[in-house]
């Protein structure tokens, strides 16, 4: 008889684990701040490589900073079973996103090693280099690597608000553009994704798993303005060109539309620049960050091609220059059903709550969604806050999220 997977390691140690890879990065207002490349990013890769070798895996990193740690099974011709998340945080981020996968798949791997030896599939916990997209204008550079999705050519001319290039700033981490050599893989039997929820579903239903059947597609866009900087007591209001007016025209008009267009599409405004960015001058020019989800490619399609109409008669009424530049691109993303069932099983067998549901924020999965079969999981945020340092989870929450990716791997890989 199979020995039950769900009380092979002591509680609270998925906890301890997570606030262990928080430690690298942590700054003090309590948040993390592990961005792509950086010092702390470094460590922290390291110390896990350390880790997965303490664990009995054999870790190894690929040309871009990926780090595996793979259990070899006994049949060297089957395809390899990936699971784990993302290393790097948002800035002044929480410390269970992203790092909460790799811990968990960690966990897992390492209890189902120590009872029942090999696997028959080999198994790798990945913590993949970045996802976020916060330091570069680039999201998934780990996942798109490993997919196809993106090369090294796609990381020329990138810069961090610093001047610093995506190449340099790898190179400068131990990961020399030179001696590149693609990650792309085709041996992926399966991508398994475990997350904290980033939302409130979950929590206010007082659920403890959310098993994913889609996840939204995103498109990332900045606005760019040119008008004309001048006094702000001697223009007239009729004859300005005042970039941050119109800059509020746009961002008012793309968050009355959302609702009229789908009551899921969700449009956001995060960052704004204003030049000179000075109180008693006009802004001349002002850029904007704009970010739009929806589970439907057409109802994204359509609210953008609005955006684009509107911006054109914006554009013309004020005699001023607007430019849209698109920057990521994710589309919708439908996971693996065959592997939701078996997670529903698993739930199922451990008397575990869970619902089926719509992840509205980005993850690896999508990424891997589209290259092999691919299964995301969700344990509870509480109160739903996330990129945040007051994002928390239960350590009970996060033992059953070990526990159920513990049985899946185990009913794919055993």
């Amino acid at each position: 008889m199979q020995q039950s997977t769900k009380t092979l390691i002591p509680q609270d140690q998925a906890e301890e684990l997570v606030k262990w890879l928080a430690s690298f990065g942590q700054i003090d207002t309590g948040g993390v701040h592990r961005l792509l490349y950086s010092p702390a990013w470094v460590e922290a890769q390291q110390a896990l490589l350390k880790k997965m070798k303490a664990n009995g895996l054999t870790p190894h990193f690929d040309s871009i900073g990926n780090l595996f740690g793979r259990l070899q099974g006994t049949d060297h011709d089957a395809k390899t079973i990936l699971t784990g998340s993302h290393i790097d945080s948002v800035a002044n981020g929480g410390m269970f996103d992203g790092v909460y996968g790799i811990a968990a798949s960690l966990l897992a791997v390492s209890r189902l090693q120590s009872v029942y030896g090999r696997p028959k599939k080999s198994i790798e916990v990945i913590s993949l280099c970045e996802e976020e997209g916060s330091r570069f204008p680039l999201t998934f550079w780990g996942s798109g690597n490993i997919t196809g999705k993106y090369n090294l050519k796609d990381a020329q001319n990138i810069q961090d608000s610093n001047g610093v290039s995506l190449l340099q700033a790898m190179k400068e981490a131990g990961f020399n553009p030179d001696e590149y050599k693609s990650p792309l893989r085709e041996d992926i039997d399966s991508f398994i994704e475990l997350h904290v929820e980033q939302g409130l579903v979950l929590d206010q239903e007082k659920i403890s798993l959310g098993l994913v059947s889609h996840i939204v597609g995103q498109r990332r866009y900045n606005i760019s303005i040119s008008g004309e900087s001048n006094h702000a007591g001697t223009t007239p209001m009729h004859l300005r060109k005042d970039a941050m007016s119109i800059a509020a025209r746009l961002i008012d008009y793309a968050a009355q539309k959302t609702p009229h267009i789908d009551s899921d599409l969700v449009a956001t405004v995060g960052k704004i620049c204003a030049e000179p960015n000075t109180p008693n001058v006009i802004a001349g020019d002002v850029t904007f960050s704009l970010d739009i989800r929806h589970h439907q490619e057409p109802v994204l399609k359509k609210f953008i091609d609005s955006f684009q109409e509107y911006i054109q008669e914006t554009a013309w009424e004020n005699g001023v220059s607007i430019s849209l530049t698109q920057w990521m691109s994710a589309a919708p993303v439908q996971m693996t059903p065959q592997l939701l069932k078996i997670a529903q099983e698993s739930a199922f067998e451990q008397n575990t709550s869970y619902r089926v549901l719509t992840s509205g924020a980005g993850h690896d999965a999508q990424v891997f969604g589209t290259h092999c079969p691919t299964s995301l999981i969700f344990v509870p945020s509480y109160k739903g806050i996330s990129h945040s340092p007051k994002e928390f989870t239960k350590a009970s929450d996060l033992e059953k999220g070990v526990d159920l990716l513990t049985d899946l791997l185990y009913k794919l890989a055993y």
